[in-house]
């Protein structure tokens, strides 16, 4: 039998300011042989985030850094070539965290590895998106930070993004109004035309705190009652001056300083006038919570009431490409990196 190759992307470097293609190298890598218990996995899509950019650093954070000359983090959905796992048959689609390769061998007896899910109503694809990490990382925020009631204002930043996308209509669902924020024209169209958000406020239009803010109390007249925070910097000032007495804010993102810049916040004394509740959250902290996020997600996708949308570059080569892409908003949705 002739060996398999499988295609790598390493860490090979710490990004000084912000992260380049360089940081980054291609390797093949043999694949070892089966042995009992085991499964092989041929990793269809690959799922881009912005934690990934967090993770590259040394600094102190809520995660291990990732480390230097191994396979560069993140999740996976693929399908079981091989198996010598009685829980896992060939042909079985499943999603883990093999991070940035072609193919991933797991022992599958360890718990959590694997998950096996079903493609008959739910894409593949849509596990690494509103159906997987994103969509529970903007259930868990909205449901149990924010917690909005009917009639309520929410507002989300990124709000064409993986996460942003799914805050806005369980949101709407919920009976709130939703204002987005997005960078340019045809995002904000789609955040409005397609996601059904009440309104979308291109950032990229307002280059001050004034004309920001401005937008903001035109787009939010009864002010704002929930943010969920991916960015932070001057939108985060912004929702600040416009948030109502007893709002709550998300911590989710604040990708505004992933490259190292501080991120200062111009009136922390509305946090106590208004008597704010703000909170950060990680998602994978919360696992009781997944199996009913992504109950109500799931559905959701099936039935076409959650609408999503995909970038996708092909092949394991332009997987940093991509990802340095994600980081300055190039990509439209969730970004993904198609292997096979």
């Amino acid at each position: 039998m002739s060996t398999t190759i499988n295609r790598q992307i390493h860490l090979v470097s710490r990004p000084q300011g912000e992260a380049t293609a360089s940081n980054f190298k291609l390797v093949e890598a043999a694949v070892p042989e089966l042995k009992d218990g085991q499964v092989l996995v041929r990793n269809h899509f690959l799922s881009l985030d912005p934690y990934m950019r967090g993770r590259m650093n040394e600094s102190k954070s809520y995660a291990a850094a990732q480390p230097l000359d191994a396979v560069m983090i993140g999740g996976t959905a693929g399908e079981v070539v091989a198996s010598k796992n009685p829980h896992f048959a060939v042909g079985d689609k499943v999603v883990g965290m093999a991070g940035w390769q072609e193919y991933q061998l797991v022992d599958a007896d360890q718990r959590g590895v694997l998950q096996k899910v079903d493609t008959t109503h739910v894409p593949l694809s849509a596990y690494l998106g509103p159906v997987g990490m994103p969509g529970v990382t903007g259930w868990y925020g909205l449901t149990q930070i924010i917690a909005p009631k009917a009639g309520e204002t929410v507002v989300v930043s990124a709000a064409s993004g993986a996460v942003g996308s799914v805050v806005g209509q369980l949101a709407k669902a919920r009976g709130c109004r939703a204002v987005g924020l997005a960078g340019g024209a045809d995002k904000c169209a789609y955040v409005v035309d397609e996601l059904g958000f009440d309104a979308c406020i291109d950032y990229k239009e307002h280059k001050d705190l004034k004309s920001l803010s401005g937008a903001l109390k035109a787009a939010c007249p009864d002010g704002i009652d929930g943010y969920f925070e991916n960015v932070g910097g001057m939108i985060l000032d912004a929702v600040m001056l416009r948030s109502n007495a007893f709002s709550r804010m998300a911590f989710c993102g604040m990708i505004s300083g992933y490259n190292g810049e501080p991120i200062p916040m111009l009136n922390p004394s509305l946090i106590l006038v208004n008597r704010m509740k703000l909170e950060g959250f990680i998602v994978s902290e919360h696992m009781e919570l997944w199996p009913q996020a992504l109950k109500e997600l799931g559905t959701a996708v099936a039935t076409g009431k959650l609408k999503y949308r995909e970038t996708i570059a092909q092949g394991i080569a332009s997987a940093p490409e991509a990802f340095l892409g994600l980081l300055k908003g190039k990509n439209f949705g969730k970004q993904l990196v198609k292997l096979v």
